[in-house]
C-alpha cells in the first residue's frame, strides 16, 4: 500500500483542448435545429421532431467519447520521491497556505 503514496495524478485538461469539440457539437445542434424548420410544416410536424431528436441521440455517444478520451489524455502519472517532500497532501493545497478552519 505504500506505492501507491509514491505517484501523484495531475489532470493537465485546458479550456483548448475541448474547445473544438465543443464547437463541432454546437454547429451539429444548429444543423439539426435548421433541418427541423426545414421539415416543419403542418403535416410533417413527427418529422420534424424525429429529425432532431435522431440527430441529438446519434451525436451524443460520440460526444461523450470525445470528452472521455480526452480527459484520459491529459492524466498523468508523476512519481513522487518520499524523502524530498515533507508529507503527501490529498487535499492539494500548496505548501505555505493556511486551509480553512470550521468554527465550533
Amino acid at each position: 500500500m505504500d506505492k501507491i503514496q509514491n505517484y501523484r495524478l495531475k489532470c493537465t485538461l485546458t479550456f483548448g483542448d475541448i474547445y473544438g469539440q465543443i464547437i463541432v457539437w454546437l454547429i451539429v445542434i444548429f444543423l439539426s435545429l435548421a433541418s427541423a424548420l426545414a421539415l416543419w410544416s403542418s403535416a410533417r410536424q413527427i418529422y420534424a421532431l424525429a429529425t432532431v431528436g435522431l440527430i441529438l441521440v446519434l451525436s451524443l455517444p460520440f460526444l461523450l467519447f470525445a470528452f472521455v478520451t480526452t480527459l484520459l489524455n491529459n492524466i498523468e502519472v508523476l512519481a513522487t520521491d518520499p524523502a524530498a517532500e515533507s508529507k503527501p497532501s490529498a487535499s492539494g493545497s500548496l505548501p505555505g497556505s493556511n486551509p480553512a478552519q470550521a468554527l465550533s
